[in-house]
Parts: C-alpha cells; structure tokens; sequence
C-alpha cells in the first residue's frame, strides 16, 4: 500500500512502463467497477475495491489515481479512509442501515436457513467493523 501514501492531489510518480502500466490501468478499472457495484448490493465491499484500485494506478497512472481520489462520489470517503484510517459518524451510520436494509430485504426472499444464518453473521462482523472503525470529525 505505499502507493496510497501521500495526498491525493499529487501521487507518487507511476513507476510501470508499457504493458504493466496498461495492465495496472485496467486493473484498477475492473476494481472501480467492482467497487461501484458494491455500492449498491448489500453484502459486497467497496472500499477494499477503491483502495486496490488507487494502489494500482497510483502505479501506473497519476491521471486516473487523481480522479478516483479527487471523485465527487466516493473520492472524499476513500480520501478519508486512507489518510485518516476511519469514517465520518454519518458515512458509518449510512453504511449500516443501508447494509441492514440489504441483508433484510435478502433474508425475506431466501429461504433456505443456513444461507440466512450466513448472512446474518456477515452482517454482525461488518457491522463490528465499521461501528470500530475510527471516527473522524471533519472541521466545517
């Protein structure tokens, strides 16, 4: 994760040259996408995918590493994620009703009850990690 050092303004220089470079770009976009999906289903990440993707084209693109840190959408969460190791009261508050809301809407349609425990239980540790994640307070 070194690559995520720094301020997102201005990224270590990429370091990846030709195919590599190319190859890190579309990998981060995979991720980016992957991320954004996991915005919206319940059960998926999408912080993980962001911090993936802006380790990889902080290696080969300070092009895309800015705008995926600078992104009206999610580029302030994953900004305060990196630098500051946490989450704002309203982001842990939003992550877990909607991840709730998620999981509840999944257990009404599935049936099978073993699949419902599991799922329960990924609620719960999702839930302990954002409710421990530090809190950031940002000046207004």
């Amino acid at each position: 994760m070194g690559e995520l050092e720094g301020s997102a303004a201005a990224p270590r220089q990429a370091t990846t040259r030709g195919v590599r470079r190319w190859v890190y770009v579309g990998l981060g976009s995979v991720l980016v996408g992957v991320g954004i999906l996991g915005i919206f289903l319940p059960l998926l990440p999408s912080t993980v995918f962001f911090l993936g993707a802006a380790g990889l084209y902080g290696k080969s693109s300070p092009g895309a590493y800015r705008w995926l840190t600078t992104n009206r959408w999610f580029g302030r969460h994953l900004r305060a994620y990196k630098e500051e190791r946490g989450a704002t009261v309203g982001t842990k508050v939003w992550s877990v009703v909607t991840l709730w809301a998620g999981i509840g809407v999944s257990e009404y349609f599935i049936g099978i009850p073993w699949v419902q425990l599991l799922l329960i239980a990924i609620c719960v540790a999702v839930t302990v990690h954002l409710v421990t994640l530090r809190t950031i307070r940002h000046r207004s």
